[in-house]
């Protein structure tokens, strides 16, 4: 395992602290992290991350940078620009970009930074914010293979699987197809536990726990369902509203793009538009059951 390699990290929020914290934590590597709030940067300084106060601080230390951002402003943001990893980058550097991301401008920024000759990897993570906390997260990867063996060893830090989808988009392109299926799921989750409640037969818990041993069973039912919509609890520190609406429009660009029409897909992003009009959208996902309740007149 490499040990010389200095890793820059952008992006210590919920998923990104614990990760950079997991490459700090797990080696002897020297890390600098960056992030728009310095103290998300700070709370890691215990587990050997450096403060890089400035872009150029990490981009002229760091021989792999991890992205972990919200999206495509974000990213274009921290990218683009006199001030930006592209411009401040050079050649034998490799950026891994662990953001969810619209496939064009994953291919679009990953060509500016190669004429630079520095290489890229998008690699957007899967499950939950506890697992970003526990290491347990998995990887859809995209790139060159030797590139992706180069960022490997930081990957086994920060989670268990690295999925190599094929060339630099496909990892996006696999996590948008996750996002969206995780996004119908829970959709049809909401209206099952509304569904329940309404019949007076059976309440959320019973309903969710009934399935869980049955064909229906899945990550998302016993995690999203039983964990938080049937226990109405929808927090605002996890994977909220906006954040799946957002990748779900990216999704929908895809299916678009490749000549797919996703019919499911669109009703379920009426009803997430919906719940973030009603004031949800910085909430857990698991919020639409409430929309699909306060919507069931109507």
């Amino acid at each position: 395992m490499p040990s010389n390699e200095v890793i820059g990290f952008i992006g210590l929020g919920v998923m990104g602290g614990p990760m950079c914290g997991h490459i700090a934590r797990k080696g002897d590597n020297r890390v600098i992290g960056h992030d728009v709030d310095m103290s998300m940067v700070e709370a890691w300084a215990d587990d050997g991350v450096e403060a890089g106060t400035a872009l150029s601080d990490v981009a002229s230390a760091a021989d792999i940078i991890f992205l972990s951002l919200p999206g495509e402003p974000q990213i274009r943001a921290v990218c683009e620009g006199s001030e930006g990893l592209i411009a401040l980058s050079r050649a034998g550097q490799l950026i891994v970009d662990c953001s969810t991301a619209p496939v064009p401008m994953t291919h679009e920024i990953a060509a500016a930074f190669e004429e630079k000759g520095v290489k890229f990897v998008d690699a957007p993570v899967t499950r939950s914010a506890q697992a970003a906390r526990d290491g347990t997260l998995s990887f859809m990867v995209g790139g060159a293979a030797e590139d992706i063996e180069r960022a490997r060893p930081y990957f086994d830090r920060m989670g268990q699987d690295v999925n190599h989808g094929g060339p630099v988009g496909a990892g996006q392109f696999l996590k948008l197809m996750n996002n969206m299926l995780v996004a119908r799921i829970t959709h049809a989750l909401g209206e099952a536990l509304v569904c329940a409640r309404e019949s007076g037969l059976v309440d959320g818990e019973t309903l969710f726990e009934a399935m869980a041993t049955g064909s229906a069973d899945s990550f998302v039912l016993r995690n999203h369902g039983l964990k938080f919509m049937a226990k109405d609890h929808h927090p605002t520190e996890s994977f909220r509203i906006s954040y799946l609406l957002k990748d779900l429009n990216y999704a929908i660009d895809v299916a678009e793009s490749c000549g797919v029409v996703m019919e499911g897909a669109y009703t379920n992003r009426e009803v997430l538009e919906r719940a973030d009009k009603m004031g949800f959208g910085e909430k857990y996902h698991t919020v639409i059951a409430e929309a699909i309740e306060r919507g069931k007149n109507k």
